[in-house]
């Protein structure tokens, strides 16, 4: 088993981290720093309140005056890299929300989001004063380094996972799209993922202005059309008519059927939790000249209420040809989780070419 993300704030670790601010501040008490982090409740915290924890102690042990302690945790910086030193950011989100620090805050967070990132840091700050923070993320994303351009849309997104929700952008965006639009042909693949994932946020919440905005990007640049792309990915798995004519996907309906002779078989087809399965498909193509097809397999998995809810798994994405006969198998494990727990009852499974249902089965899931 993976050993817990948690545990990177090792002994080791931190004690190396009190070595490494005590030579910049020797008066800070290195062992007392250990000793108040892995206190008797330590294991019990997980890897954010660990996080909050360690920043915490740290405001107990710095200098009572901001400025003394930031001061400190910036020349600390220029050594420390990397996902553990979330905690420096961490700090300044717990200690420097006052209004008279936020210019000396905010070049903290620049600073010390060029070694880990502060995308979770900046999200209070949005929250407590959203016109004034939005303006310094509009100045992030024209900086020259890249993790402080990501910085401005990472830090905006609406759902940014782990991070606070961004209640006020789920509802209204259009504070964010400035920031998009000047990093959409940015050069750096760091700050084009961060982009398109921040318009699959606003996506779920408003899939009008996505697929306006990617109709209007689409076409300027290759970096642009790569966002448009991953940034309607939500959209594209809904199969909004709209959106695969977008994208170049062939129209296919009950109506006038894109393929013929579907089906899919799942061997065996009475399982426990826990299983694996075998999933096999087979589809010929029946339009004429070239096809763009999206093929995917969806489970209906029940629910703890009894209802189900709709998974989808890509299967191909590609332009076939007319008359290609499509097969494949594809294992699909049914253990549980940390994002999804099953249920004992009846899973529908569905094949689906462009959105449309073309073929289904079924499987007993027993505990």
């Amino acid at each position: 088993m993976a050993e817990p993300l948690k545990n990177i704030y090792s002994p080791s670790f931190l004690m190396n981290l009190g070595q490494t601010i005590q030579a910049v501040d020797s008066s800070f008490p290195v062992e007392a720093f250990v000793e108040k982090v892995m206190n008797d409740h330590w294991e019990e915290l997980a890897l954010k309140a660990r996080i909050r924890h360690i920043s915490n102690v740290l405001g107990a042990l710095l200098p009572n005056r901001y400025e003394d302690a930031i001061d400190i945790l910036l020349e600390v910086n220029r050594h420390c890299s990397g996902f553990p030193y979330l905690i420096l950011p961490d700090y300044v989100e717990v200690y420097g929300q006052a209004n008279e620090h936020f210019e000396l805050s905010m070049r903290a967070l620049e600073a010390f989001t060029q070694q880990s990132s502060a995308e979770f840091a900046v999200r209070p700050f949005i929250i407590q004063n959203p016109e004034r923070m939005m303006k310094q993320m509009r100045a992030w994303s024209m900086s020259e380094n890249e993790h402080v351009r990501r910085l401005a849309s990472e830090g905006c997104r609406p759902r940014l996972p782990w991070g606070q929700a961004l209640t006020e952008f789920k509802q209204d965006p259009a504070p964010i799209l400035p920031i998009l639009t000047q990093l959409k042909a940015d050069p750096s693949l760091y700050v084009r993922k961060s982009v398109a994932n921040n318009l699959n946020d606003i996506a779920k919440d408003h899939p009008e202005i996505v697929l306006h905005i990617a109709q209007k990007w689409i076409g300027q640049h290759s970096h642009t059309d790569w966002i448009v792309r991953h940034g309607c990915r939500g959209l594209i798995k809904k199969a909004a008519p709209e959106v695969m004519a977008l994208f170049g996907y062939t129209a296919s309906s009950k109506e006038v059927p894109l393929a013929e002779d579907a089906e899919i078989i799942v061997t065996p087809d009475q399982i426990r939790i826990g299983d694996v399965t075998e999933l096999k498909y087979n589809l010929l193509i029946r339009t004429s000249g070239t096809a763009r097809i999206r093929l995917e397999y969806g489970i209906d998995f029940v629910k703890s209420s009894g209802k189900v809810s709709r998974k989808k798994f890509l299967l191909s994405d590609k332009t076939a040809q007319e008359g290609a006969r499509l097969s494949g198998s594809r294992i699909h494990r049914w253990a549980d989780l940390t994002t999804r727990r099953h249920y004992p009852g009846l899973h529908r499974i569905i094949l689906l070419l462009n959105g449309q249902e073309i073929a289904e089965t079924q499987v007993q899931l027993e505990l």
